[in-house]
């Protein structure tokens, strides 16, 4: 212990510790260097026991020094400081990220309009295939098939690559909300909901929970009421394809125009004669740079027009097709032909052109009013 001066808690009041003379000072120890010797003299009755050395370690720390407690407790009590900080500071800058200029657009609902056209006599039935057969749908794809992507080409501030990856998406979104069997049939919801913008999520669920006119669960995607009806064939036929361009500097803007038909029955034996349904749709989609680099997508604009349909039916919840034999109390005016190209949507109902149905044999059954 040569050369050590003042003990760990300083020199004692007198000026040397323990009360000594000065010359004695570095072999006078006080009661701080016996807390912090590092090795411990054993007892003269723990001699006695079989020992081969006559001291043992003691402790690194002991927290039952108040005052070692007390430090150790600052010091955790500002690490925890330190990373509630640091938590916070991170939700902050994530929740106040400009997402390319379109984080408020995403936090919107798209804007819907779903157009009901109604057949001027009873819907025609037959067999799924020959219906198809019997129609234009004859020479769509099934499902993923029938929907065409143009080539992708680099914009001012989208690269190809992120050109491509909106076009992928949105193909998948459409595949997802119209030709997916499952999601059709009202079963499941969860692939559309995974591909949708996080900002647009919450207004997914709060349509599901309670669709409105003005924001129907038909404007997220197509689905009918298996209640009433199913799908008589799941192979969906569709035809249809995507165009883009840079709406604004920070957005990619993808159209998404197709033409699905479908086959349905009443739930039950499928014996009876099914009908063909069909729905012409417009969809436009925003992606900004996040949205790409998360492979999601922010709708912003649904028109759907889908036949045949009553006048009167309510398509909040789910479509709800004419079946083989039924007829629509109504029409409205002006025809549209669903297979057409350009058909001309009116702001509430339709009647459906002799175009939109297949001209298969009739099928019997009560009208519906």
């Amino acid at each position: 212990m040569a050369g050590h001066t003042d003990p760990p808690d300083g020199t004692p009041p007198g000026g040397v510790p323990g009360g000594g003379d000065e010359e004695y000072r570095s072999t006078v120890f006080d009661e701080s260097f016996i807390r912090a010797a590092r090795l411990e003299e054993f007892s003269a009755e723990e001699r006695l026991t079989d020992r081969t050395s006559p001291v043992r370690s003691r402790p690194e720390v002991s927290v039952a020094d108040p005052r070692l407690a007390k430090g150790l407790s600052r010091q955790g009590l500002a690490l925890a400081l330190v990373v509630l900080l640091a938590f916070a500071a991170a939700i902050y800058l994530g929740s106040n990220a400009t997402y390319g200029g379109n984080a408020t657009a995403a936090a919107e609902p798209p804007h819907t309009r779903v157009v009901p056209l109604a057949p001027a006599g009873d819907v025609p039935g037959g067999d799924p295939a020959q219906l198809y057969a019997d129609s234009p749908a004859a020479e769509y794809g099934i499902g993923a098939a029938g929907l065409r992507l143009p080539s992708p080409h680099s914009t001012e501030n989208f690269t190809r690559e992120q050109v491509l990856t909106a076009l992928t998406v949105a193909k998948d979104y459409v595949v997802a909300s119209a030709l997916t069997p499952e999601v059709v049939s009202g079963a499941t919801v969860h692939q559309v909901r995974d591909l949708l913008a996080f900002g647009q999520q919450q207004h997914f669920e709060d349509t599901l929970t309670a669709p409105e006119a003005e924001r129907p669960v038909t404007g997220w995607f197509l689905r009918f009421d298996p209640s009433r009806v199913v799908l008589a064939d799941p192979q969906i036929r569709a035809d249809g394809g995507f165009t883009f361009e840079e709406s604004t500097p920070a957005v990619l803007a993808v159209t998404a125009e197709h033409v699905v038909a479908y086959t349905v029955r009443p739930p039950g034996p499928a014996d009876g004669p099914a009908a063909l349904f069909t729905v012409r749709r417009q969809l436009r989609m925003n992606f900004s740079e996040e949205d790409l680099r998360d492979r999601r997508v922010t709708l912003r604009d649904t028109d759907v027009l889908a036949g045949p349909m009553s006048c009167d039916a309510d398509p909040a919840h789910s479509l709800d097709p004419l079946l083989a034999g039924e007829s629509a109390s109504r029409s409205g005016p002006g025809e549209t032909d669903l297979f057409d190209p350009e058909p001309g949507g009116v702001p509430l109902c339709g009647s459906l052109a002799t175009g939109g149905l297949p001209s298969a044999g009739e099928g019997g059954g009560e009208g519906r009013s």
